[in-house]
């Protein structure tokens, strides 16, 4: 894949985006007039309820049931519309977010490219390639996951909310039965997006250090996988630069998010040693392992590029890595990144 395929398939995922925006817009519109138009029948419905209280003795019941079950109708499909505005609305400010960043990743291929023009120089191909793919590799699963956890399960809310409100005169106990599922939802959905505000950029890594930060990540870790991780650090616990420290985490991240989900191991350890001019991390697994050379190659295939970025990324700050696996013997991964660079 070239330097241009990526920048055309990024526009064209730019074009893709704008065109979701322009439906979820003319649909929020859409929406927002049945809701308008729902909660003038709703107000007509409540008047003329208020009009045969007045003369309820000369009303038949059955009459005065279907007014009420008229009114509750209306309400709840003035509310299922509320919510689905809301969800089409959080949609519309994500894929804005979306696009935003890839409008940037567009500025910034032409920017290289005008660069590389001028220079005459070709070998920053690959490496502002691989990285930025990656970045996109990285972003599109989120988006994936957003949608597929938070996302639908906000909406499964929506709808369960809807149930308990019409349950609540009909079957109270039934009724509360749902709601305890419904709280168990929020706080399932909760959880996700703490999991995914902390996968975007922990809050901990600028406060308290990588250290902290790595020690909560192993502990969520071993909460969703069946991995036991073991954290060693030693010389000086200290703080190193902001880029040096986000690049280790994130680096330390992806390796074990792969030990977890991929490699079939029990056990994973981190050691994370301070030298004088350097700051080194081994991280070891007992898992199946692989063949190196073939799982770069099938990255590149499909596009992902999560090995491959990590050692050009580490090399662009000076740094070294080494990768040691296989088939059956599980996998080393020891790199090193300078701290004279601080």
């Amino acid at each position: 894949m070239t330097f241009d395929d990526i920048l055309e398939s990024t526009r064209d995922e730019q074009e893709r985006i704008q065109r979701e925006l322009r439906v979820i817009d003319s649909t929020i519109r859409h929406t927002t007039a049945e809701v308008e138009r729902l909660a003038q029948h709703n107000t007509q419905l409540n008047n003329h309820i208020l009009l045969m209280q007045r003369k309820i003795d000369k009303i038949p019941a059955r009459k005065v049931m279907e007014a009420y079950q008229k009114v509750q109708d209306t309400q709840g499909q003035l509310f299922v519309r509320q919510g689905r505005i809301e969800q089409l609305k959080s949609k519309q400010e994500q894929l804005k977010e979306y696009s935003g960043h890839l409008r940037k990743i567009i500025e910034a291929y032409d920017k290289e490219k005008e660069e590389l023009a001028e220079d005459g120089e070709d070998e920053g191909d690959n490496v502002m390639m691989n990285i930025i793919n990656a970045q996109e590799n990285e972003r599109l699963s989120l988006s994936i996951q957003m949608h597929d956890g938070p996302a639908q399960s906000l909406t499964n809310l929506v709808l369960q909310a809807e149930i308990c409100e019409r349950l609540f005169d009909k079957n109270p106990d039934q009724a509360r039965q749902e709601l305890t599922h419904l709280k168990e939802v929020v706080n399932n959905t909760f959880q996700k997006v703490r999991e995914y505000i902390f996968d975007l950029r922990p809050m901990m890594l600028d406060d308290l250090g990588l250290a902290p930060t790595l020690r909560q990540y192993i502990r969520d870790l071993e909460n969703k996988y069946d991995l036991s991780s073991e954290l060693i650090v030693t010389g000086n616990e200290q703080r190193y630069s902001q880029y040096i420290e986000v690049t280790l985490f994130r680096v330390i991240q992806g390796l074990l998010k792969n030990v977890a989900e991929h490699a079939g191991a029990t056990k994973a350890t981190i050691r994370l040693t301070t030298l004088d001019d350097k700051v080194k991390v081994v991280v070891e697994d007992d898992g199946v392992g692989f063949d190196l050379e073939a799982g770069k190659t099938l990255a590149k295939k499909r596009r992902r590029m999560g090995i491959v970025a990590m050692e050009e990324q580490i090399h662009m700050l000076g740094g070294d890595i080494k990768i040691e696996s296989e088939v059956g013997e599980g996998t080393n991964v020891s790199f090193w990144l300078p701290l004279e660079h601080q």
